[in-house]
């Protein structure tokens, strides 16, 4: 027969056990230096002789402060917990017990029930032989996936033509052609959630957390080039964004007049001048298998990880494996892949240290609380599975949040960022104050908190560092609390199956990433901070009675201090396009077309690379001149 939960005599599953502990402990003991009832724990428990330092320093501070010496000693005692350590009681299943209600006791064996259900199924064989089965489907869908269209076709959600600002490089020479050029593409499913990071100044407009989509509202559905291919196809109507698809786009050269619009829950921004290159979309006649397989391989692997909780049921720590491999390969290949398609060698590279990190989960908390539910396979499934597919998707399920990276300038920035902060700050405040109540009950709050705060000092001493900015990954996080939720509540199973999706969501979609990293790693298309050159033109020196064709625009010279830190000439941008680069003060604008808005940029250049321009500079068709707002762009 079934074992109950409260059956607590198998020492492989007895959670937190003070023998299990005490592997974890250094030279530590259970009493205190004048005994366990006192304020001084942790040494021998034989009181030193009255003579000693220590011992006249306690007894002098319990002399002249009595009543604040008694604080502190129930603070300690307190913090201290019981003595000697003691083990939480194993859950009880919620679906396996007896209830009283009013005066009636009724039974609920719903756990019974699926354990004797399921109990021919546990076998060994038969979980060997599902596993394969399990991998040839997988590989299957993985073929289907990324493996029935050459390579070639697939561009990715923030795949463009034309890079932004002088991304192309003078007159957009390192993105021609520009026109007579035609290719077919296969977009990934749920690239309407993949938006620009980073302020981008198109004209006179600044555009942020969107996708970036110029023009598109004319007959012909003409798009700017640097429009995100993907977005505009989905906007434009050739497939939805929650399948992907196919579509083919032709290059067409010089537009005028971009019109914005909405559609399919997409909004583009105009443009009102002319640029170099454009694109417009044609539904694809050579490419098949366009549609995106994450969505049923996501209710595969679900379906998957439900059998083994509830069917195959079988040894904890082997379903903590299989909860490892499906989570980080179902990211790898499908939800979150590092590029299209995915590189295989990268995801290799992160699986084997992330196999190692888990390892680590699973001796520091896991072991102490999944076995607990081994008669009680429905609640596993429930505390484990739902946050483990929670943080798996961490991508959608926290897309809302209008937090990216934890920097202040990253914050700040996003509307709602400060007070998503403030909201989590709160929230995680909550559920630790919870998890050291917890702890506390248990004896081994010292312990831990001996643990956290070397650690928090060891962080404090990397922020410090100059030059190098501290990044507290999303796999960090799951590394730092994992050690704090190994206990046997129902809490901690859900704490846990959160963290470990967060970690393989992390590892496997982005790497290992530094710890510490450079004001550079972070630019990602932002910003870096580089001096600033100012326009000598303005709106009171500009002469709307000369015509565009004799016009000429001016800008200061370098001071002597930016020229001493390597810049030695000036970049600029007419209409988002780099015209000019070079030591000159001055640029003709008769090449312009009259007629039309024109927009310019500049920035100081360092042996030929620009650095950050300036906001733009707005020259109306009737002459007036609109000063560029402070600021970089």
């Amino acid at each position: 027969m079934d074992q109950g939960l409260r059956n607590s005599s198998s020492r492989e599953t007895t959670a937190h056990s003070s023998e299990e502990r005490s592997k974890f402990e250094a030279g530590t003991s259970e009493q205190g230096l004048y005994g366990p009832d006192s304020l001084l724990v942790g040494a021998s428990p034989h009181p030193p002789p009255p003579s000693t330092c220590f011992s006249r320093l306690a007894d002098s501070f319990r002399t002249r402060s009595p009543q604040l010496y008694h604080v502190a000693d129930r603070v300690v005692k307190y913090i201290r917990g019981p003595r000697p350590k003691v083990d939480l009681p194993n859950p009880v299943p919620l679906l396996g017990r007896t209830y009283n209600f009013k005066g009636r006791r009724f039974a609920i064996a719903l756990e019974p029930a699926i354990i004797r259900f399921t109990r021919p199924f546990t076998v060994a064989w038969l979980f060997v032989l599902l596993v394969a089965a399990y991998i040839i489907s997988f590989s299957f869908l993985v073929r289907a996936q990324w493996y029935t269209i050459p390579a070639s076709s697939f561009v990715g959600c923030t795949s463009v033509f034309w890079t932004g600002d002088a991304g192309c490089g003078l007159d957009g020479s390192l993105c021609a052609p520009f026109s007579n050029s035609s290719f077919d593409f296969r977009c990934p499913a749920q690239c309407s959630s993949v938006v620009l990071q980073n302020p981008r100044v198109v004209g006179d407009e600044s555009v942020d957390f969107v996708p970036l989509l110029v023009g598109g509202g004319d007959s012909q559905k003409t798009y700017r080039a640097d429009s995100f291919i993907c977005a505009s196809a989905v906007q434009a109507g050739f497939f939805s964004d929650s399948t992907g698809g196919c579509a083919s786009v032709n290059l067409v050269g010089n537009f005028t007049n971009y019109l914005p619009t909405t559609a399919f829950g997409l909004s583009s921004i105009g443009f009102p001048s002319v640029f170099p290159m454009s694109f417009r979309l044609s539904p694809s006649d050579v490419l098949t298998h366009c549609t995106d397989l994450r969505t049923p391989a996501l209710a595969f692997n679900i379906l998957i990880t439900c059998l083994l909780f509830l069917v195959l049921r079988p040894k904890a720590i082997v379903t903590w494996w299989c909860l490892v491999c499906i989570g980080f390969w179902h990211i790898a290949l499908f939800s979150q892949p590092q590029a299209t398609p995915p590189p295989l060698d990268v995801a290799f590279g992160a699986f084997l240290p992330a196999l190692f990190v888990c390892y680590g989960f699973w001796r520091v908390a896991v072991r102490f609380t999944l076995p607990l539910f081994a008669n009680a396979p429905f609640e596993a499934m429930i505390w484990y599975l739902a946050p483990y597919w929670t943080g798996v998707l961490t991508n959608l399920t926290m897309d809302q949040i209008p937090i990216d990276r934890l920097t202040a300038a990253d914050i700040k920035q996003q509307p709602g960022g400060v007070l998503a902060l403030i909201i989590i700050v709160l929230i995680l405040f909550v559920l630790v104050v919870n998890q050291i109540r917890v702890i506390r009950k248990t004896g081994w709050l010292p312990y831990y908190l001996g643990w956290y705060i070397i650690g928090g000092l060891v962080a404090l001493v990397l922020a410090l560092l100059p030059g190098l900015q501290f990044r507290l990954h999303h796999y960090i996080i799951s590394m730092v609390l994992f050690p704090g939720v190994g206990f046997p509540t129902r809490l901690s199973a859900i704490y846990q199956g959160f963290l470990l999706g967060m970690f393989l969501n992390d590892v496997a979609a982005f790497g290992f990433d530094s710890i510490l990293q450079t004001a550079a790693d972070l630019v990602d298309g932002g910003t870096t901070g580089s001096p600033l050159p100012t326009f000598l033109t303005n709106s009171t020196t500009y002469n709307a009675s000369v015509a565009l064709a004799n016009q000429t625009i001016s800008w200061y010279g370098m001071p002597t201090a930016i020229a001493t830190q390597g810049w030695n000439g000036f970049a600029l941008l007419v209409d988002d396009v780099e015209v000019y680069l070079g030591t000159a003060l001055n640029y003709s604008l008769a090449a312009l077309e009259a007629g039309l808005p024109h927009f310019f940029r500049l920035a100081y250049a360092m042996d030929g690379t620009p650095g950050d321009f300036t906001m733009p500079v707005t020259l109306w068709p009737n002459g007036t001149w609109v000063d560029p707002l402070p600021g970089a762009s």
